[in-house]
């Protein structure tokens, strides 16, 4: 990782994004279905397309989108523990890497399919597969050198998710499904770790409390999932280039070991995952800088339409093995 060698040119892109960040994070309270990647990417937009960044602020707005992302993995790695994953059971593993490894073939066929642009529905449905918005960011790196796509992508997750999470606790309690089969369907779909809680709550504790666990076994698959994606997306690369994960996915397995192994206090893990959520909206910031509206409604409106297809596909998939595996 090499930001720059001469870190003080960063610095004025760094305070224009950090100020955009920060207001992110006091706004989004305040706006209902916003959160602040979604609302630091939205800032983005609209900065970059209301003002010309002079080029000062360049350097420094380049290296946050770029390091950011990667950062944000690694802190989503102090969420985990593999005490989370052995709780599971064999049915609900099972259920989670068959869905996984389904929904990333899917991706790689389907994005071609409805004709949307192939990076941007490559990260969109590896975003839906395993955990959204940090998800696409382990990935985006791999597939496409334009980081505006994984910006596009993020906002279509984000949306899709928020739409998950208030429409499934009003639908799912009507139907004839044992609560383990809810709280699974709700920790194998939805695509944020905040969707599934806002959801599984939504409806009872006790459903909240497994669709979490559920969720964040979902989440400790993104490794094993980057190296497979990565085998069908870039097939002219060896198995040996392959199994060379990056530096950011390595300290994401580190500190799941040491989320496992050691009894961290509970104030650095909350301090540890805020600053991921901080090195996150401080990249959506910066590459919303980059996009222009225009290029946004129309890859967006793309991605979108197939983003719900991948996300309903990936609910009936989750609903028929929860049944067989589960309920």
């Amino acid at each position: 990782m090499r930001l720059s060698s001469n870190p003080i040119r960063l610095l004025p892109g760094f305070l224009l994004v950090s100020g955009l960040a920060g207001a992110a994070f006091i706004a989004w309270p305040w706006l209902p279905g916003m959160n602040e990647v979604l609302l630091g990417l939205l800032l983005g937009v609209l900065a970059g397309n209301l003002i010309t960044l002079p080029p000062p602020y360049q350097p420094g707005v380049d290296a946050i989108g770029r390091e950011g992302l990667n950062l944000s993995i690694i802190f989503l790695g102090f969420g985990i523990s593999y005490q989370h994953i052995g709780s599971l059971g064999w049915g609900t593993l099972a259920l989670l890497v068959v869905t996984v490894g389904v929904m990333l073939v899917l991706t790689h066929v389907l994005a071609r399919v409805f004709r949307c642009r192939t990076s941007t529905g490559w990260l969109v449905g590896f975003g839906t597969a395993i955990c959204g918005s940090s998800a696409i960011a382990a990935l985006a790196g791999s597939v496409t050198r334009e980081k505006e796509e994984a910006g596009i992508a993020i906002a279509v997750i984000n949306l899709l998710g928020l739409a998950g999470m208030l429409l499934m606790p009003l639908l799912l309690p009507y139907l004839p499904l044992e609560e383990t089969v809810v709280a699974t369907l709700l920790g194998g779909t939805l695509h944020a770790v905040g969707h599934v809680a806002g959801a599984g709550y939504g409806i009872n504790d006790s459903i909240g409390d497994l669709a979490i666990t559920v969720k964040l076994g979902r989440v400790a698959l993104l490794a094993p999932a980057l190296i497979a994606f990565n085998l069908m997306v870039n097939r002219h690369a060896s198995v040996r280039q392959h199994l060379q994960l990056p530096y950011y996915i390595w300290g994401f397995l580190l500190a799941v070991t040491a989320v496992s192994f050691f009894p961290l206090p509970d104030a650095w893990l909350d301090g540890l995952k805020w600053t991921g959520k901080v090195m996150l909206t401080l990249a959506m910031v910066a590459i919303g800088m980059k996009i222009g509206i225009r290029h946004l409604l129309a890859t967006g409106r793309i991605a979108m339409g197939f983003g719900v297809v991948i996300f309903a596909i990936q609910i009936l998939l989750v609903t028929l093995l929860a049944l067989w595996l589960v309920g």
